[in-house]
């Protein structure tokens, strides 16, 4: 039997500000620009999370795809829809609320109830805007 990969799609809203306190003004502006406005901005965020697996010989599933979908409502999606990632997520508390800084600790959080449910977490994609978005393999990039 071969391995598969399967991927879920959910979204997310949420604001955030790229700032460090140790910075000036304006070296925060000067190295994130519009990101670090004291107002904070928003973004709607795509996740996708990317499973692999053997297919089982009972179901032909790698995962059950309702359950993916509920894990990642339950400990991803619910919160961070309509927070900001620098006040009000606690995984987020003390992380520079960066794109890439985002995609790490949801990989962190969904690795072990993934691994739980039978299959093994591959990739994250976490798009940002349409022009921006990070990839993550969990340390196990494919270079």
């Amino acid at each position: 039997m071969s391995v598969c990969y399967i991927t879920r799609r959910e979204t997310f809203n949420a604001a955030h500000k790229l700032w460090r306190e140790d910075w000036s003004i304006e070296k925060n502006e000067e190295v994130f620009g519009k990101c670090s406005n004291k107002n904070w901005h928003g973004h709607n965020f795509t996740l996708f999370v990317t499973v692999k697996g053997l297919p089982n010989p009972d179901t032909g599933f790698i995962i059950n795809l309702k359950q993916l979908s509920r894990t990642m409502k339950d400990l991803v999606i619910e919160p961070l829809d309509h927070k900001n990632l620098n006040l009000d997520v606690p995984f987020m508390q003390g992380v520079l609320a960066s794109t890439e800084n985002l995609v790490i600790e949801i990989w962190k959080i969904l690795e072990n109830p993934i691994r739980e449910a039978g299959g093994e977490l591959a990739k994250i994609k976490l798009i940002e805007t349409e022009n921006n978005f990070v990839e993550y393999y969990g340390g196990n990039e494919p270079y």
